[in-house]
């Protein structure tokens, strides 16, 4: 029985390994014939940014801690509070409708517990300035073992978009299986327990979870692709930023247009054992969305182009009556 579930295990690892492969191929030769098009806005305003960031390194006179903080720390913790200050807007006064009118759990968090919220608000700041800060120091020597994160010149956006999707699969990678770790009975009882006290999130419980969570499915999984590639400090500020709002998006009950859907996310909070990783693509493999997929909010898992609520195009199926 042993040996069939180490040969079940390889195999799964070798599907793995060549689905995520090939997939990195297929993304960078997409990304290649959209980044063309982008390349040459980029080739038009490089200059700019090449000039606001030399103006912006001699004004730290190139002290690179200082530099780092603020790339690292700073801007990214201003885009996840100003984001998340809007929603908690929306969460605590149920306006402006424009947002409270696309909820996908309908008549959860209408409005959200006052009391919950400040609890779920102390826990973030908590974790942002207990963990995730002192986790930038040994982070910041190795960016500098490598040499290349505070270069004056900055990366091309052709090779900060290949960063990107490296990030992403390493991201999917190590939360896929931390997320499962922490769903073992020992580990939920009483570690990620926490983090699932809300069946219907908001926003900021995206960080709302035990410290030892904070650091290994958090905080880990977006640190080690910038620590691997040895990447720019302006790459880490973007990717850090987009890494803070997407899971904001992910955890934040409204299913907006022209935003990422949030559906997947929000039906693990829902029903805890499905949907572990960001991308999907793992709960693919290992078969752990298949009651996602027969449900009406896997249907309603894609960008809304439209201002009408996909609650009320595509409607929960109405209950039978008993």
């Amino acid at each position: 029985v042993a040996c069939s579930q180490e040969e079940k295990l390889w195999d799964t690892m070798k599907i793995t390994a060549y689905v995520l492969g090939t997939g990195l191929l297929i993304f960078t030769a997409l990304m290649n014939s959209v980044s063309w098009y982008l390349g040459n806005i980029w080739d038009t305003s490089g200059h700019f940014w090449q000039t606001t960031w030399l103006k912006f390194y001699y004004l730290f006179d190139g002290k690179e801690w200082t530099i780092f903080l603020i790339g690292a720390a700073l801007v990214p913790s201003l885009a996840f509070w100003g984001f998340n200050g809007i929603l908690m807007v929306a969460d605590v006064t149920g306006k402006p409708t424009f947002i409270t009118r696309y909820r996908i759990q309908l008549g959860k968090n209408d409005p959200v517990d006052s009391k919950r919220l400040r609890q779920a608000i102390y826990t973030a700041l908590c974790n942002q300035f207990l963990i995730s800060l002192p986790m930038l120091v040994p982070m910041f020597y190795i960016m500098k073992w490598w040499g290349n994160t505070f270069s004056k010149e900055l990366p091309t956006f052709h090779w900060f978009l290949v960063e990107l999707s490296i990030f992403t699969l390493i991201e999917e990678i190590l939360f896929y299986y931390t997320h499962r770790l922490v769903h073992l009975p020992l580990l939920y009882k009483h570690i990620h327990k926490k983090h699932h006290e809300w069946t219907a999130p908001i926003g900021v419980v995206s960080i709302y979870a035990h410290p030892l969570e904070h650091l290994l499915s958090n905080t880990l999984p977006v640190m080690t692709g910038p620590m691997i590639m040895g990447s720019h400090i302006v790459s880490i500020t973007a990717w850090f930023s987009l890494a803070f709002i997407t899971t904001s998006i992910s955890h934040c009950g409204y299913h907006l247009p022209f935003l990422p859907s949030p559906e997947f996310h929000d039906f693990h909070h829902l029903k805890f054992n499905q949907c572990y990783g960001v991308l999907g693509l793992l709960d693919y493999l290992h078969g752990t969305d298949t009651v996602f997929r027969q449900t009406k909010a896997y249907e309603r898992h894609r960008v809304l182009l439209s201002l009408t609520p996909l609650s009320e195009s595509i409607p929960e199926a109405p209950k039978k009556a008993e």
